[in-house]
């Protein structure tokens, strides 16, 4: 059930992605071969006007043909060259490029929004919702691995209802009573429940000394509402709360490849298509609208990660057309194709050595 909720959400992405190079194209009269859902082999495919909508085997995203994105002597100096790509303004070709990028970053505002409307989970500390968070409960954000909490079966996402030392049981639980109760040191009881089933689950910790000789379980904790909104309200955090998102996903990233650039990264950092899956799965346990924030996340970091200056993705060839737009000329074709192959493959390359590597964490 996991696979199949994580390729409606990884074909939804895609497809609303391809989408908005599709109707950008469109609009500036670019002769549109291909829209393809999923990868081939082809299953069937339906033509109409000069377009042909194919579905493919393979439901892993989708895909458009955009005549004269990769350029030769047909798109540039052909019968039909005057509706090719590449013979179209450089801002135009910008705008077609950058189309799918937007289309990622409205979706995730809708389902934020969306989500605001259902009632979004929201941390208590942050501006995200107001004075609107009702409901509000401690959560486990964070397990730290091989910790006395790991090891006694907490895990993120955990709501605890009860925190008990001897006698002394906590009547408002927040993260400074559940720290204050922790340091003291000794055998600490911890009610928690898990997922949507409510079935309430006890366990007994002693904390351990940290470097710092402070007492720790090894978690993260953090109070969580519910924040409804009316429909304009909604709207309004769901933007803020996607330009957040962006922000810190943008320095994250920026953060990661300037680490691996210094020799200092680590691919376990990344979660690939198996490690998603599993993430898909506690999103669905909590609920639909979790499922939403996830879907909401992945489509800004695809929007962003498409932006990158990498030749294959968006942000390689808008990459290559500044550089044409400063030197006044196109580059040669052959020069941009073979980059666009080589970069392709080497994004092929990443995600099967991310792969395995999610497959040896779960080993």
């Amino acid at each position: 059930m996991n696979i199949i909720i994580f390729l409606i959400i990884l074909l939804v992405l895609v497809i609303v992605h391809e989408f908005g190079h599709f109707f950008t194209a469109k609009k500036f009269g670019i002769r549109v071969d291909e829209f393809g859902f999923g990868f081939p082999p082809r299953l069937f495919g339906i033509k109409k006007g000069e377009t042909e909508y194919t579905f493919n085997l393979l439901p892993l995203g989708g895909f458009v043909k955009i005549f004269g994105e990769n350029p030769d002597d047909e798109n540039i100096h052909g019968p039909d060259a005057r509706r090719s790509f590449v013979n179209k303004p450089k801002w135009q070709q910008a705008v077609v490029l950058v189309a799918g990028v937007f289309a990622n970053f409205i979706l995730a505002w809708l389902l934020f929004s969306f989500g605001f409307m259902s009632g979004f989970p929201t941390s208590v500390g942050s501006e995200i919702g107001g004075e609107n968070i009702k409901d509000v409960n401690l959560f486990v954000v964070s397990v730290v691995p091989e910790s006395r909490a790991e090891k006694a079966g907490l895990r993120s996402g955990d709501k605890i209802v009860f925190v008990k030392k001897g006698e002394l049981s906590t009547k408002y639980i927040s993260p400074e009573t559940v720290r204050s109760l922790v340091r003291d040191g000794g055998e600490i009881e911890i009610g928690y429940l898990r997922g949507r089933n409510n079935i309430q689950n006890n366990i007994k910790i002693i904390p351990e000394k940290n470097e710092e000789g402070v007492q720790m379980i090894g978690i993260a904790m953090d109070q969580i509402g519910i924040a409804k909104l009316p429909i304009l309200g909604a709207f309004k955090e769901g933007i803020r709360l996607t330009l957040h998102i962006t922000k810190s996903t943008a320095v994250g990233l920026y953060a990661l490849i300037l680490d691996s650039l210094k020799g200092k990264g680590s691919i376990e950092s990344i979660t690939g298509p198996v490690g998603m899956v599993g993430i898909v799965g506690d999103a669905y346990q909590f609920g639909f609208v979790y499922l939403l924030s996830f879907a909401a996340l992945i489509s800004i970091n695809l929007a962003i990660i498409n932006l990158i200056p990498f030749p294959a993705l968006d942000g390689g060839r808008l990459f290559f057309l500044l550089i044409e737009k400063i030197k006044g000329s196109r580059i040669n074709p052959r020069t941009t194709n073979i980059a666009n192959t080589v970069g392709f493959s080497l994004l092929i390359l990443l995600m099967i050595f991310v792969t395995y590597s999610d497959i040896v964490k779960l080993l």
